[in-house]
């Protein structure tokens, strides 16, 4: 999705980079890893969606699918955290993360689409894993038709919650649906990483960033991670770095390793 228009016209007079985002999102996480990386200074905005905060008019109007994170380039609106590092990576060129070669490139936006487009997955897995406490996530019947009056960018988002708020909820097959796509990816990266520290070539890069928070999130749902030695070591390595430390741990002071 990338650059949009925003209909709520007010943060078009930002100046400098500034963050829509919560502490436990594996998207927002992705988004403060970079910054980190590239050592941008920017400006937060802290979005509580226990409160739905992420369902007013006003933040709507900046992202149309209601979820986090948003940047805010100097009055430009990037969405979708994926595409968000990418814009960060090409406009700030020191420190790039991203490798030289066309094959590598390739290889960057494939482990990079890949982790983006299981984002459903991850939420069913994690919905469906979490016990009681996915309870309070439910929406209710009028921030629902709110929701759904004013969500017009990501039907399959939209689908996802009118299935999660409904009388039914999440389902055993869906939540084995979404194992089995969970499972394929991370045995794929398992096997890259078998004889590789990174996911692309020789370096970090903007796909080790992408796929990192989604094993922050699932660890709080009991994945089981022991299924796989090799990402086990790459998260290890990973969680040392400054970025990790500065971009995940500071927003959750009360997570573990």
């Amino acid at each position: 999705m990338g650059i949009i228009k925003p209909t709520n016209k007010s943060v078009e007079s930002f100046k400098g980079l500034h963050l829509y985002h919560t502490g436990f999102s594996n998207c927002a996480m992705r988004v403060r890893i970079a910054l980190q990386e590239k050592g941008l200074d920017w400006t937060s905005h802290p979005i509580d969606l226990s409160k739905g905060e992420n369902l007013t008019k006003e933040y709507i109007g900046i992202n149309p699918n209601a979820v986090v994170p948003t940047l805010i380039d100097d009055g430009v609106v990037i969405i979708d955290s994926a595409d968000i590092i990418d814009y960060l990576d090409k406009k700030f060129m020191p420190g790039s993360l991203r490798p030289v070669s066309k094959e590598g490139q390739k290889l960057l936006y494939y482990w990079m689409y890949l982790a983006r487009d299981n984002h459903l997955s991850i939420k069913t897995y994690m919905y469906g894993n979490i016990g009681r406490a996915s309870e309070n996530m439910k929406r209710t019947v009028e921030q629902m038709a709110e929701y759904r009056q004013n969500q017009t960018f990501d039907t399959a988002l939209l689908a996802f919650h009118e299935r999660f708020n409904s009388a039914q909820g999440l389902t055993k097959e869906d939540l084995k649906i979404a194992t089995a796509v969970i499972d394929d990816c991370f045995e794929k990266m398992n096997e890259r990483l078998k004889d590789h520290n990174w996911l692309v070539e020789d370096n970090f890069s903007l796909a080790d960033i992408t796929w990192i928070p989604q094993l922050v999130v699932l660890k709080a749902a009991n994945y089981p991670f022991e299924n796989y030695p090799n990402l086990e070591k790459w998260k290890n390595t990973i969680i040392q770095r400054p970025s990790f430390k500065q971009g995940v741990l500071a927003w959750l002071p009360e997570m573990k390793n």
